[in-house]
């Protein structure tokens, strides 16, 4: 089968790779029909995480199942499912206290098991489920072409926008400020105004993105960045800052901007992979009572409660996907993130 391979930085290739198959009686088999490039990606393809040996990548994904081990009863082959961005057993300690990304028999898409064995990564034709009982979740019937993107954000970027606001305690009538405007930053948007926040504000200088938050709930938008930016939220906020400021970047800029930009007693929830060098400032935020929380999002413990919005069509963050490829293009892919020519890049095998 072909595969995603990163060989360096910018170096993508689509290889051909051994197909996969059963390794233990509880994986799966899952025929890819759309993957995506996320933009933790972007930090090997940039160089900022150094590849020291070609390897599979990608981590997001949707298909349908092929085949399935003897021990696996809860998805079957033909039917459509949705793989977080990791595998796990769903039924561990870790996972039934709400961090499934900890999971104590889990792991993550390109990289061996606990068995030893190898597990594709999700930017291919076929990936090899490990867990599959724990990781996949199959829809009730096959969905409309439509409803794809939307499904495949179930994957990573919805739950982790969502996971964001979760763990800043987004309460009805509340006002949320949105650090970042890209998948997950658009998917905080929705998932803000879903758990009831009365006011937006959508941190942005892009117009197409700033009109798609607007469309998602934002109730402002804010183009400036650094002081000038706080001074903006502050304006908007009478003084005081946001009740919760939703970190989805990863850098040390865009941690401070979070911080700063939160009331007193106020708090973050962060959720960018923090490979920009963010850092916590431990007396500004002892003197201002403001608490941070986040981390990597437990997303399949979100899958349940947000798809049947996403079958509904109540929420569409399948609408952050602004281009579609086919997998052949997978280097034009990346290179269209990288250069910010996409907001994030929907792969169809």
């Amino acid at each position: 089968m072909r595969a995603t391979v990163i060989h360096g930085e910018r170096d993508i290739r689509l290889d051909e790779v051994p197909d996969p198959v059963l390794a233990l009686p509880t994986d799966a088999i899952v025929r890819v029909v759309a993957a995506c490039v996320c933009g933790s990606d972007l930090w090997p393809y940039r160089g900022v995480t150094p590849t020291h040996e070609p390897r599979r990548i990608g981590h997001e994904f949707v298909g349908i199942v092929e085949e399935v081990g003897g021990a696996v009863t809860a998805v079957k082959p033909r039917d459509f499912v949705i793989a977080p961005f990791y595998h796990c057993d769903f039924s561990c300690a870790n996972c039934r206290n709400g961090v499934s990304t900890s999971c104590l028999h889990g792991g993550w898409w390109g990289a061996t098991d606990e068995s030893g064995h190898f597990v594709d990564g999700a930017q291919g034709e076929f990936v090899r489920v490990p867990n599959a009982d724990g990781t996949l979740v199959a829809t009730p019937s096959l969905p409309d072409a439509a409803l794809v993107p939307s499904l495949l954000t179930l994957a990573d970027v919805m739950g982790t926008g969502h996971h964001a606001a979760v763990s800043a305690g987004v309460t009805p009538g509340s006002t949320v400020a949105v650090v970042g405007d890209g998948a997950v930053g658009l998917c905080a948007v929705i998932a803000a105004k879903r758990l009831g926040a009365a006011r937006v504000i959508a941190m942005s200088r892009h117009p197409e993105r700033q009109a798609l938050a607007l469309e998602f709930g934002a109730t402002d938008i804010v183009e400036e960045r650094g002081d000038e930016g706080i001074a903006r939220i502050q304006e908007l906020t009478d003084g005081i800052g946001a009740d919760y400021v939703l970190e989805c970047v990863g850098t040390k800029e865009s941690m401070d901007q979070a911080i700063r930009s939160t009331r007193p007693g106020g708090m973050v929830g962060y959720v960018g992979a923090p490979n920009g060098g963010p850092e916590l400032p431990v007396r500004p935020l002892f003197n201002r009572n403001v608490g941070v929380n986040g981390g990597v999002a437990p997303v399949r413990n979100y899958i349940d409660e947000l798809l049947p919005e996403v079958l509904a069509g109540v929420i569409e963050p399948g609408r952050v996907f602004d281009v579609e490829l086919p997998l052949s293009e997978v280097a034009e892919a990346y290179a269209a993130m990288d250069e910010r020519r996409a907001t994030k890049v929907l792969l169809r095998p």
